[in-house]
């Protein structure tokens, strides 16, 4: 089975100058690992308009889907829709049916709806919207786009509501070896090993404990049989 394949988009200037950390990435890949889906490539970019368009544009052609965060809410620097907009050439303007969203979770709140709020009702044409049920503000969908909040709750809501929807490939499996020697002590050998295995993947992950070097070995794939002969080859090096 071909694997469908993703990439992400992290939007946001608090992102890139370390006020903010960013969780979402981190959910997202092991979310979509989990039903079959690889997470190919992520960039976190700041809000600016050309980058922003830019970016989708390319993503959203190389890969089967392309999943954005951050850029959605009530302030001025909030420019994710109006560049969602401007990259597939769609109006954007308040929608009727975002609008009773939110007018619906402010009036139970006794929030009122102001003019900045309503900037979260701006969903661009044709798009179907993605239901936020933390916040009230919903993300939405176009074609293989789907845009997100940056909140992490909010994006991990939004996303668990999608993931049913996606068109999904064979899970990746994975299992774990931990090595107390070097990566310099086990490479020749390793790589033997790799050759051998051609159709898992392995990853060398170095680490320190109390002074003692170690290198975690990571094996994936979708053959449980054959990953568990390549952790028993792993293991001889020990």
């Amino acid at each position: 089975m071909e694997q469908p394949t993703a990439s992400m988009l992290v939007i946001g200037d608090e992102l890139l100058s370390g006020r903010t950390h960013d969780a979402n990435m981190h959910h997202l890949a092991n979310e979509l690992t989990e039903i079959g889906i690889n997470l190919s490539e992520a960039r976190f970019i700041r809000d600016d308009d050309d980058a922003i368009v830019s970016n989708i544009i390319e993503l959203r052609t190389k890969f089967d889907y392309l999943f954005t965060s951050g850029g959605i809410g009530p302030t001025h620097d909030d420019i994710t829709t109006d560049c969602v907009a401007k990259a597939f050439g769609r109006q954007v303007s308040v929608r009727s049916d975002a609008f009773k969203i939110l007018k619906k979770y402010y009036d139970e709140k006794g929030i009122e709806l102001n003019e900045a709020r309503l900037r979260m009702a701006r969903i661009p044409e044709t798009a179907d919207l993605i239901e936020n049920t933390i916040s009230g503000a919903p993300g939405y969908v176009i074609e293989n786009v789907y845009v997100m909040a940056g909140v992490p709750r909010i994006f991990q809501s939004m996303l668990k509501t999608i993931l049913p929807n996606l068109k999904k490939g064979s899970p990746t499996l994975s299992l774990s070896v931990k090595l107390y020697k070097g990566e310099g002590d086990i490479a020749l050998e390793l790589e033997k090993i790799v050759r051998k295995f051609s159709e898992l993947s392995f990853g060398s992950y170095p680490f320190n404990e109390k002074g003692v070097h170690g290198t975690n070995i990571v094996i994936r794939g979708k053959d449980k049989e054959l990953m568990i002969k390549a952790k028993e080859k792993i293991l001889i090096l020990i």
